[in-house]
């Protein structure tokens, strides 16, 4: 257990520039604080002591504001920044090197029982706001963003955002634990593209009543199936198999 604390307490220096000296880090980081009686209440719970780990974990929630249930299982080096309103279900798991920001739940779906809460993976990051709920596996070096609520697994080394969360993007390099803010913004992708084919769409239409003005006749070139992410330049007619839009519609996978 000591060497666990020793290394919750050495990952605040290397994850958090706000950190300047170990009196610092002791007495005035909530997370620092939560995670070392998490630690205590967890020993008491495996041993089957009754009501004294619940009592600490309430007490640790009422003066750190981050609630930990006794039964949930945190690996080393876990980092909890800020952490006001921070919740651990019981049968919660996360994996070292984790980072965790204020606001995340990692809770359960319903009254279900046995495994009911997520499994987090290494090096894993929960952005502020974001909800991770059921009994569901997040792989390893996996980015969640600020306010998602992810509900289905997730593949390891993927960035996840959006409510339902949705995985926009997939790479085997692992990427800065502090980089969480930069994530693609799909819906916006989504809108440019739509706004694209619609823009499109319209000369189109211009092309063809142009045409008619002339001829009296429409006329249509002939039909193609655009190419992903292309927009036809030949006068064709393009379905909506964007492959941003396609994405997003089938939440790229998850």
């Amino acid at each position: 257990m000591l060497s666990t604390l020793r290394a919750d307490f050495r990952i605040i220096f290397d994850r958090d520039p706000a950190a300047r000296n170990w009196l610092e880090v002791l007495f005035c980081y909530p997370g620092l604080q939560a995670l070392a009686s998490h630690r205590l209440a967890h020993w008491l719970h495996r041993i089957g002591i009754p009501l004294i780990p619940r009592l600490i974990s309430h007490l640790a929630r009422f003066f750190t504001g981050i609630e930990i249930h006794p039964g949930a299982v945190i690996g080393q080096s876990v980092f909890i920044d800020h952490g006001m309103g921070v919740v651990i279900g019981e049968t919660a798991i996360v994996g070292d090197y984790a980072l965790i920001y204020q606001g995340v739940t990692l809770g359960g779906t319903g009254k279900e029982t046995g495994k009911r809460h997520p499994t987090l993976g290494e090096n894993v990051v929960v952005g502020a706001g974001a909800k991770v709920l059921g009994n569901i596996q997040i792989g390893n070096n996996v980015r969640i963003g600020a306010g998602s609520v992810v509900l289905r697994d997730v593949p390891s080394s993927c960035t996840v955002v959006g409510v339902p969360g949705r995985i926009i993007y997939r790479s085997g390099v692992r990427v800065a634990p502090l980089e969480h803010s930069n994530l693609p913004d799909s819906e916006a992708e989504v809108i440019r593209a739509l706004v694209d084919r619609i823009e499109f769409l319209e000369q189109q239409i211009q092309t063809l009543q142009q045409s008619y003005s002339s001829t009296k006749t429409p006329a249509l070139a002939g039909s193609l199936v655009c190419q992903k992410n292309e927009l036809p330049k030949d006068g064709s007619v393009c379905y909506l198999r964007d492959k941003a839009i396609q994405e997003f519609l089938d939440g790229a996978g998850i």
